[in-house]
């Protein structure tokens, strides 16, 4: 066997050969270069951001310091600002179900006047309503009801009364109630002079009562039946009334939203609900005024108040948002990502209402593009399911994590699920991505756009030329110094080194960042007014005195001997080797004897 040639350094390692860059200093590169070496993954997202189908939806996978998110979140942006902003959405009081809030569906805007013009449509109502209740010709109609009711149980009582005067008896008013006694010469007996007569007068008078409480009881028992006749012909003169004042301002309302579909529905449930609760009205106008007159702290519409049902919660405004909304949520868990139903404290006791419900991140992104962490998402719990649930059925629904497990035994709100259209772009490595293609089977199916980016890139002069300019972008980006050509080519010469392929480059862009930040430090205490190769290798050292303390304390045993490395001659069966260590992000090189036998 013929012997192997030894390689020589130059060969194993590649210098960029600063000559070769057209250019002095950065500063002349002017294009920004976002990515290099990418266009597979980019195609990929490009393709997912306009795909409008189920289950598209996107996980960019590769490992962290690529710039994933900053690639993502641009070519995601471009897209959402050729898109038309989502629509607002509000919850309102269900007055039929109330523990079932409604949903409601708005143009972009409209949410916030909507909002607005329902606090002024409550205002004006309180305030006509106080009116028409205060005024001459209700109180004249009012009056006489109260007069008929009047006459028609003194009219009753009259008859009574004469029944029993031809009984000679008298109807008399007594702490207790009505009762009846007897009767001489116009004047009541008293008890002493009753007892004086005979038996047989006495048992008259005694049968003559029995019948007129018989009388009694019969027109006793009317009573209940008028005050029901008197309170409904009251309600139906106070729903005549409250009509033509409220006829009026809901109509006004109803024209101006007339094309939203679901508000005019609403609006007229909140005419049957306010003539059913006018009293509120009335008592909340009297609130009003005394606090308008100093008399009284309360405020109008306060967290208690009764008309607070005629609130409107704004969910989510996107009068603010010009295109697609674009949202990273930095802490994905449950709660941020669909919403909670909030509570508070209220004499004593929690108790919640359709107001205290809050939106989620998804609510927020509604219509638009979610970038999320993948890893963050699955961390947290039942963060994973609710997102998978979320787009499987395409409406997002706000409940508790106990409810969604149907562990909870309070009771709370159900609010009308909200219609979902949003992309979700997950951000993850490749071994979480493999792990939830063969774990999770919804995961392909909710998850159907793979960009996979790479980690490195073929080194060739139009790449080291690309990455000079992707250098200069960091270094705008970053506010660094410039770099001189030479310090360009140790940057390219490291970057082939942290792929430990002279013929590619790395992609990790985050190793790059901070290789710049640190020969810029370098050069700042050199007094330099541009980065030369000298602070870039500095910065290098740096990094590498940083980490290799054990390295150094491996190679210290073999130069004392602990560790024993035969270079002279030859043995059969044996040779000596280097194995490549990694200790966090350091790889360092140890010697080791391999040896092989036979058998």
């Amino acid at each position: 066997m013929s012997p192997v040639d030894a390689l020589p350094a130059d060969v194993l390692r590649r210098c960029c050969d600063p000559d070769a860059l057209p250019f002095e200093t950065t500063a002349e590169l002017n294009g920004p270069i976002a990515f290099i070496g990418q266009e597979r993954p980019m195609s990929a997202i490009r393709f997912g951001v306009k795909m409008h189908r189920q289950g598209y939806n996107i996980f960019a996978l590769g490992p962290a310091g690529l710039g994933k998110h900053t690639l993502v979140r641009r070519t995601v942006e471009e897209r959402a600002a050729q898109e038309p902003s989502p629509p607002d959405w509000c919850y309102v009081n269900n007055f039929d179900q109330p523990y079932r809030p409604s949903v409601l569906k708005l143009p972009t805007g409209k949410g916030r006047d909507f909002k607005r013009d329902m606090e002024h449509l409550v205002e004006d109502m309180q305030t006509a309503l106080s009116a028409a209740f205060e005024s001459e010709e209700y109180q004249s109609r009012r009056r006489a009801l109260d007069s008929e009711f009047q006459d028609q149980q003194q009219a009753t009582l009259v008859d009574l009364q004469e029944d029993a005067r031809r009984r000679n008896l008298a109807l008399l008013r007594t702490p207790s109630g009505l009762a009846f006694a007897p009767l001489k010469d116009g004047e009541v007996l008293p008890p002493d002079e009753y007892e004086k007569l005979p038996e047989e007068e006495q048992q008259r008078i005694q049968a003559d009562v029995e019948v007129m409480q018989e009388e009694l009881q019969k027109v006793l028992s009317k009573a209940p039946r008028w005050e029901r006749e008197m309170r409904n012909r009251l309600r139906e003169l106070n729903r005549e009334v409250a009509a033509v004042v409220l006829n009026d301002l809901i109509e006004e309302m109803s024209g101006k939203y007339g094309d939203t579909p679901g508000i005019v529905a609403y609006l007229d449930a909140v005419r049957r609900d306010v003539n059913d609760h006018l009293g509120d009205f009335l008592a909340a106008g009297e609130k009003k005024h005394q606090a308008a007159d100093g008399d009284s702290p309360i405020a109008f519409v306060d967290s208690v108040s009764p008309l607070r049902r005629y609130q409107v919660n704004l969910l989510v405004d996107s009068a603010d948002v010009e295109g697609a909304p674009v949202i990273y949520e930095s802490n994905p868990t449950y709660t941020n990502l669909t919403g909670r139903v909030e509570q508070m404290a209220q004499m004593g006791a929690l108790v919640t209402d359709f107001m205290l419900i809050k939106p989620g991140t998804l609510h927020r992104a509604n219509g638009g593009y979610l970038i999320l962490d993948a890893l963050k998402v699955l961390i947290n719990a039942y963060a994973w399911e609710g997102l998978k649930r979320s787009l499987e059925f395409g409406e997002l629904r706000i409940e508790s994590a106990l409810q969604m497990l149907s562990l909870a035994s309070t009771v709370s709100l159900e609010p009308e699920p909200v219609p979902l259209d949003v992309k979700v772009v997950l951000l993850g490595d490749r071994m979480l991505y493999y792990l939830l293609s063969q774990a999770d089977p919804d995961f392909n199916e909710l998850f159907k756009v793979t960009a996979d980016f790479a980690d490195e890139v073929e080194r060739t002069p139009e790449t080291q030329q690309s990455y000079a300019g992707l250098i200069a972008t960091i270094v705008r980006n970053e506010s660094l110094r410039n770099l001189d050509r030479r310090a360009v080519g140790a940057v390219l010469d490291h970057a082939a080194r942290l792929v430990s392929d002279s013929e590619r480059l790395t992609a990790q862009l985050q190793a790059i960042v901070d290789l710049l930040q640190e020969a810029n430090f370098w050069a700042d205490e050199a007094g330099s007014d541009l980065i030369t190769a000298e602070h870039v290798r500095q910065a290098i050292d740096a990094q590498i005195f940083r980490l290799d303390r054990v390295a150094q304390l491996m190679q210290d045993e073999v130069l004392r001997k602990t560790i024993l490395i035969e270079t002279d001659g030859a043995v059969v069966g044996q040779i000596n080797g280097l194995s490549v260590l990694q200790i966090g992000n350091y790889a360092f090189g140890q010697p080791s004897r391999i040896t092989a036998s036979v058998r």
